[in-house]
C-alpha cells in the first residue's frame, strides 16, 4: 500500500514526541517528513537554562540526534522555516523555496517570546529566552560586558538571571508585581524565595514599569516609570510567550489565543492537526510539557487511524527547581472566601507548605524548600479525595512514602548515586537519574520501561517519581489525571473494570474488540492486569490465562537469583504439627533442599528447589496435607498470629484460632497485590498487625479491625477500620473489606495507597456504615472462595501444565515443530 504523506512543522518537542507516538503505533503508515526553523535537530527547551548557567552543552541538550530520524525514515529540513501553507493544493512552501506536498499536516509551531513594545526593544543587545540562540547571544553577552537586567520574575526569568550571574554577570532582576513566580507561588513563599536568592548576588527592583530601553548602537541602560534609570549592559525579555499561530492564521485556519482544535487535535481543516504551545483548546493554551505530551499520544492514536482517545485537557501542577531550590504548586493555592488554609513554616529549614481545603478536599497547594510531597498532594486533588481522616497530619507527608532508612537527613535527593531505590529490580540512584538525562525521559512509564524501577511491586513509585521530578524540573510529566492502563489503550484501570461489569466483558478476545485495544494480543504490562479484573470480574464464568501472569505465578515458585526456586507450604495460622515437620523435612532430605528457613510470615522455606523438581516435591507435600502457600503471588500469602490467650498471659482472645479460620477463608484469593493478615492477642501486638494489610487486634471487650498498612521499604501503620464485638463478625468483615479491594484497586496497588487513595473515610461507608453492602461484599467473596481454593500444586503434581516444568531439549522442540 501507498504511504501517504505527514508533514510536521516545528521540530520542538511537542511534534517529535507526537512522531515518536506514532511510529510506536503505524511505523509504515506514512512518509514523513519535518521542517524546523532552526539549525539544531530536537532538543529538550527546559534544559537551555542548563546550557545558559555552564552545566550542560548544547549536543547534551539533544534529544533525537539526526541518526534517529533517518533511522526512522524520517526526512528532516532543519533552517528552513516553513512560510506559507497552500491548503487546497495540500503543500507547502518554505523560506528557501522549497515545495512539498502532504496527505496530513502537523503544525507545531510552539511560541514566541514576547517582547514588550516599548522603545528601544529592538536594540542590539535586547533579547528574549527562548531557543539555542538566545542562549549563545547572552553567553556572548557575558563574556564582552558587566551588566545585565532581566524583565520579568516567572520562572523563565530568573533561570537566566541566574545563568548570567554564574557567568559573572551583575544581574538586577526587574518585576512588575511584588512578588516573583505569582503564577506558582503565594506571597510568603514568594518572600523565601526572593530573600534566598539575594543571599545568592541577584538585585530586585519589583513592582517596577520600564518605560523604554535606552542606546543608540546598542543598549545602554532602562528608564522606569518613575523616572529612574538603571544602566546595563544586555536586557533579557522574560515576561511570557504568545502562540506562535501566524502560519496557521495565513493559512486560513480558525485561530484565536492560538490554533484552535477539537478533541483529536484537528484543527478546522481535518487534514491539518496542531499540538503543542501554538494550540488553543477549549479555550486553554498550555505552556507544560506534560499537558503537550498528552496532546501528542491523542493526536499519533488519531493519525495512526485508531479512533479511539480523546483530549479532554489537563490538570497541572507544576515542580521547579530554580537555581537549586525546590518549589511546587497546583491547583488554586489562594485561598477565597469559605475556604480554610493549613499551613507549615520552618524558617530556620527554609521549608514551607501550604494547602488550601474546601470541604475537607484539596483544592490547591503551595510548597518551598520540601517537594517531596508535592506528588501525592496533587494526587489527592486530582482524585479529590476526603482528608477529614488525616488531616491533622498531612501537612508532614506521606504515610506510606517511607521513613525506614528513608529519614529526613536521607532524602532521596541526597542519597547516594550507589543507593539502591527500586529493590526488586536491583536498580539504583545513578541508573535511573542516568537514563532520566541520557534517554530523554519524562514520565514514570518511560522510567519504567528503560531500567525496571518501580516496575514490579511499585513500592518505590514515589521515589522514583522525586527522582524525575528532581532530574527534569517542569519537565516532569506527572501522572495524569487519567493514566492509561498501558500504551496499548487510552482507558484508564477503572474505566477498563467498569467496562468489564457493564458489557459483561468474560474473555480477552472480547474485551480487545469492544474496548478497541491498539494491539490484538495485548502486551506484557495490560494482561497481567486484565487478566485478574476478568477474573475477580467474573469468578465463575472466566477461565483463568496462565499465560497473562508473571513467572513466579505459572511457576508457583519464587524464582531465585540462581534460576532454582524456593517452596513455602502454607501453615494455616502459623500452626504446625510434629507430623507436619517431619514430612517437609522427608521432602527436604529426599530432593537434597540445599537450605531451609523460618519466614518473617512464620513460614517454613525450602530454597534451591530445581524448576523440574516441582511437581514431584508438591506431589509428596500434597500427601502430607499442605496446600500451596501462594508465597509467589498477588495473592493472600500468609495470616501471621501470636500464641493468644491459650499460652500467653497477657492474651486476651484465642488469636491462634482466630487466624486459622481466617486463613481458611481467605487463601488461594487472588489480589490485585500480595496480602497479609495478621492477628494480635492483645494490644502489645506481638503479630505486628499494625502493619499488615488487614490486622485484628484482640482487646477484652472484642476486635480491632486494622487497614492499609505495610513494611518493607515504605512502612505505613495501618488506619482503624472498627471495633466488632465477634469472631464471626471479623470473618465477615474481613472479607467485605477484600472483596471491596479486589473489585476496585488498580492491579498493582497496594492497600495502602488504595485507602489513602480513596481515602479511609469511603472505605467505613462501603464495609462498615453500609450493612447491607457489606453483607453482598462478602457474598461475592465467599462465592469467588468456591472457584480459588483449588490447590494448583496438587493439580500440577498430578499432572496438569507439565510443559512448564519439563526441561527443553532438542527432541521435544523437533517434536513440537
Amino acid at each position: 500500500m501507498k504511504k501517504q504523506k505527514l508533514i510536521l512543522i516545528g521540530n520542538g518537542m511537542a511534534g517529535v514526541r507526537t512522531l515518536e507516538e506514532l511510529l510506536k503505533l503505524e511505523p509504515e503508515l506514512y512518509d514523513i517528513t519535518v521542517f524546523g526553523a532552526e539549525p539544531h535537530p530536537n532538543y529538550n527547551r527546559i534544559m537551555l537554562s542548563p546550557v545558559l548557567a555552564g552545566e550542560k552543552q548544547v549536543d547534551e541538550i539533544v534529544l533525537n540526534s539526526r541518526e534517529w530520524y533517518a533511522e526512522n525514515g524520517i526526512t528532516l529540513h532543519t533552517g528552513d522555516p516553513v512560510t506559507a501553507i497552500d491548503r487546497q493544493a495540500r503543500q507547502i512552501t518554505t523560506a528557501s523555496g522549497m515545495q512539498a506536498s502532504y496527505d496530513r499536516l502537523l503544525l507545531a509551531t510552539g511560541s514566541n517570546p514576547f517582547m514588550i513594545p516599548i522603545p528601544g526593544h529592538d536594540l542590539p543587545g535586547v533579547v528574549g529566552f527562548r531557543d539555542i540562540q538566545d542562549v549563545e547571544t547572552m553567553l556572548d553577552s557575558a563574556r564582552q560586558y558587566k551588566k545585565a537586567v532581566v524583565i520579568g520574575g516567572g520562572l523563565l526569568g530568573l533561570e537566566a538571571a541566574n545563568g548570567l550571574k554564574k557567568n559573572g554577570m551583575d544581574v538586577t532582576v526587574v518585576h512588575l508585581m511584588d512578588i516573583l513566580m505569582e503564577r506558582q507561588l503565594d506571597k510568603p513563599a514568594a518572600g523565601l524565595l526572593k530573600a534566598s536568592l539575594e543571599e545568592s548576588g541577584l538585585k530586585f527592583l519589583m513592582e517596577a514599569q520600564t518605560e523604554a530601553i535606552l542606546g543608540d548602537q546598542r543598549v545602554t541602560g532602562l528608564r522606569f516609570k518613575d523616572g529612574s534609570e538603571l544602566d546595563t549592559d544586555l536586557v533579557v525579555m522574560a515576561v511570557g510567550i504568545r502562540p506562535n499561530m501566524a502560519l496557521a492564521d495565513a493559512a486560513g485556519l480558525h485561530c484565536e489565543r492560538g490554533i484552535v482544535v477539537n478533541d483529536t487535535l484537528q484543527t478546522f481543516d481535518p487534514r491539518i492537526y496542531a499540538v503543542g504551545e501554538c494550540v488553543q483548546h477549549r479555550n486553554n493554551t498550555y505552556g507544560l510539557v506534560a499537558p503537550l505530551f498528552e496532546q501528542a499520544k491523542v493526536c499519533a492514536n488519531h493519525l495512526a487511524q485508531l479512533g479511539y482517545g480523546r483530549y479532554q485537557g489537563s490538570v497541572t501542577s507544576t515542580k521547579l527547581k530554580v537555581t537549586g531550590i525546590d518549589l511546587f504548586s497546583a491547583g488554586e493555592f489562594n485561598e477565597t472566601e469559605g475556604d480554610e488554609t493549613l499551613v507549615l513554616q520552618d524558617p530556620a529549614q527554609g521549608v514551607y507548605k501550604k494547602l488550601v481545603i474546601r470541604d475537607n478536599r484539596i483544592k490547591g497547594a503551595v510548597m518551598y524548600g520540601d517537594t517531596m510531597d508535592g506528588s501525592w498532594y496533587f494526587q489527592l486533588l486530582r482524585e479529590a479525595t476526603d482528608i477529614s481522616s488525616f488531616r491533622n497530619t498531612i501537612l508532614f507527608g506521606q504515610h506510606d512514602l517511607g521513613d525506614a532508612g528513608h529519614g529526613e537527613e536521607t532524602r532521596v535527593g541526597m542519597l547516594s548515586d550507589e543507593a539502591e531505590i527500586c529493590g526488586c529490580n536491583g536498580v539504583c540512584k545513578g541508573d535511573i537519574v542516568n537514563a532520566i538525562t541520557t534517554q530523554g525521559l519524562f514520565t514514570l512509564d518511560e522510567v519504567r520501561a528503560h531500567t525496571k524501577a518501580s516496575a514490579s511491586c511499585g513500592s518505590c513509585t514515589g521515589m522514583v517519581e522525586a527522582l524525575l521530578a528532581s532530574t527534569v524540573g517542569e519537565g516532569y510529566a506527572a501522572t495524569p489525571s487519567k493514566k492509561a492502563v498501558c500504551g496499548c489503550t487510552s482507558y484508564s484501570h477503572d474505566e477498563v473494570r467498569k467496562a468489564i461489569s457493564e458489557l459483561e466483558l468474560k474473555s480477552m478476545p472480547e474485551l480487545f474488540d469492544r474496548l478497541d485495544w491498539g494491539t490484538p494480543d495485548g502486551c506484557p504490562g495490560c494482561r497481567p492486569a486484565l487478566n485478574f479484573y476478568l477474573l475477580a470480574a467474573w469468578p465463575a464464568e472466566y477461565q483463568d490465562d496462565a499465560q497473562s501472569r508473571f513467572i513466579n505465578e505459572r511457576a508457583h515458585g519464587n524464582i531465585q537469583k540462581d534460576g532454582s526456586y524456593s517452596v513455602v507450604p502454607r501453615m494455616f495460622g502459623g500452626l504446625c504439627s510434629a507430623d507436619d515437620l517431619r514430612a517437609i523435612a522427608d521432602v527436604a532430605d529426599k530432593f537434597e533442599v540445599p537450605e531451609i528457613k523460618v519466614t518473617g510470615g512464620q513460614r517454613i522455606d525450602l530454597f534451591g528447589v530445581k524448576k523440574d523438581q516441582l511437581p514431584a516435591v508438591w506431589k509428596d507435600l500434597s500427601e502430607a496435607g499442605f496446600v500451596s502457600g501462594h508465597a509467589y503471588g498477588k495473592a493472600l500469602r500468609t495470616v501471621k498470629t501470636c500464641v493468644g490467650k491459650n499460652w500467653c498471659r497477657f492474651g486476651t482472645q484465642d488469636s491462634t484460632g482466630l487466624g486459622v479460620k481466617l486463613e481458611e477463608l481467605t487463601w488461594g484469593s487472588w489480589m490485585p497485590h500480595k496480602f497479609k493478615l495478621a492477628v494480635s492477642g492483645c494490644p502489645r501486638n506481638c503479630a505486628e498487625a499494625t502493619i499488615k494489610d488487614l490486622g485484628v487486634v484482640c482487646v477484652d471487650s472484642g476486635y480491632e479491625l486494622h487497614i492499609g498498612g505495610n513494611g518493607g521499604i515504605k512502612v505505613r501503620v495501618t488506619d482503624l477500620l472498627c471495633k466488632v464485638e465477634s469472631e464471626a463478625e471479623v470473618l465477615e468483615y474481613t472479607g467485605a473489606f477484600i472483596q471491596c479491594y479486589r473489585e476496585e484497586a488498580h492491579y498493582l496497588e497496594r492497600t495502602a495507597p488504595w485507602v489513602e487513595r480513596v481515602s479511609l473515610n469511603y472505605v467505613k461507608q462501603r464495609v462498615v456504615e453500609d450493612e447491607v453492602g457489606r453483607k453482598a461484599l462478602y457474598d461475592r467473596f465467599k462465592l469467588s472462595q468456591k472457584f480459588a481454593q483449588v490447590d494448583p500444586w496438587k493439580a500440577r503434581a498430578e499432572g496438569a501444565e507439565t510443559h512448564e516444568f519439563t526441561p527443553l531439549s532438542i527432541d521435544r522442540m523437533r517434536a513440537a515443530s
